[in-house]
């Protein structure tokens, strides 16, 4: 059931001396084929990883930088079972460094490549923390929980905050499973199910095997996966914290549906009008140049990284 991913499988290193900025083309095929791309190093320097674990906390401590809360915070310290996945949902609108790298321009490319798209917006952030001891998150396709947008689809840019392990609660994949029919949205299972993995097995199709690809992948690696690609993660069983920061994008030209509607997000519609407003979810890379302007307000994150790591440095 279980396979480590392998280069065949759509891993691929980070270009030596630098980040990656354009995929070749067989990477590209190995996300068609599979459903993911694995980008097992240096996707982000280990200095912005530092500077967004930093955020990261005072996030989930309710410290919001901009004074603005997240959309969804579905853990609090004090509120919550501290056995349970930490997930925050648009931690972008309450702090800006997690906001550039959300944001990011060279992501926005990367992911329209894999995708064919001539451009992308983001929908949804996701910070997702996993302590030792924590649960599991259920199996689910991301295009799953869409059905209030046109086109119902997006592409995700996973990135690890930590090294991960297949024992600590990293993600997985169901190799090829974008090539499945979409499920129904199983919300009650995704929070810290009983069996995280029945969506998925539920949903393999006849002459089809289960083949599930834990991503190990060292802090600064990332994953990107189609929105039909099923994924969540066991309960982390080691001694490590695993967090990631997730970016979910969505086709340039997305609107919203005219009848089906959200809880959270369809509040971002105005009435008599389909069109996401880039207020809310900005242009990140158009193959025209284009991106919502707002963005260039926004602190450049390799330069605040390095200011981070220079003030921890003693003189």
């Amino acid at each position: 059931m279980s396979s480590a991913a392998s280069r065949s499988s759509g891993d691929v290193g980070g270009p030596p001396g630098g980040l990656l900025e354009r995929l070749a083309d067989d990477q590209v095929a190995a996300f068609r084929r599979d459903g993911f791309l694995i980008v097992d190093e240096g996707f982000i320097t280990d200095a912005e990883v530092e500077a967004l674990r930093e955020r990261f906390a005072r996030v989930f401590e309710g410290e919001y930088e901009t004074g603005i809360k997240p959309d969804e915070v579905n853990w609090a310290p004090g509120r919550d079972p501290e056995d349970v996945t930490r997930q925050i949902c648009n931690s972008w609108r309450a702090d800006d460094l997690i906001a550039a790298q959300v944001l990011s321009e060279r992501t926005g490319r990367l992911a329209a490549q894999l995708m064919g798209y001539r451009g992308v917006r983001l929908l949804q952030d996701n910070c997702l923390w996993k302590p030792p001891g924590t649960k599991s998150l259920g199996m689910h396709q991301d295009g799953s929980y869409a059905d209030y947008l046109v086109p119902p689809e997006m592409v995700t840019c996973w990135i690890a905050l930590d090294d991960t392990r297949a024992n600590a609660g990293t993600i997985e994949y169901a190799r090829g499973s974008h090539r499945w029919p979409r499920a129904p949205a199983r919300r009650s299972e995704f929070h810290a199910p009983d069996d995280w993995l029945a969506p998925v097995r539920d949903a393999v199709p006849d002459r089809e095997e289960l083949e599930l690809v834990p991503i190990v992948v060292p802090a600064g690696g990332c994953a990107f996966h189609h929105s039909l690609t099923f994924h969540g993660s066991g309960p982390n069983r080691a001694t490590v914290e695993r967090r990631a920061l997730v970016s979910h994008l969505v086709p340039v030209e997305t609107r919203f549906h005219p009848t089906n509607v959200d809880l959270t997000y369809s509040r971002y519609r105005r009435r008599g009008d389909l069109s996401l407003d880039e207020s809310f979810f900005p242009v990140v890379w158009d193959e025209g140049g284009g991106r919502s302007a707002w963005l260039d307000e926004l602190p450049p994150v390799a330069e605040t990284a390095t200011a981070v790591a220079a003030a921890r440095s003693p003189t």
